[in-house]
């Protein structure tokens, strides 16, 4: 999808989806892992990377 590593960054760095209601955040890798991290609409905590294409 992206050519250059930069784009690359961008896009998906620290992006997660809730797997509930599939809305995109952004949140640090640690907080996501350990469960710091809720969705903010449905206040879930079940978080997955975004995936690239």
């Amino acid at each position: 999808m992206s050519k250059f590593p930069e784009a690359e960054a961008r896009l998906f760095h620290k992006v997660f989806v809730c797997k509930n209601c599939k809305t995109k955040m952004r949140a640090p890798v640690l907080k996501v892992a350990g469960g710091r991290i809720a969705c903010r609409k449905c206040a879930q905590r079940s978080l997955r990377p975004l995936r690239k294409k």
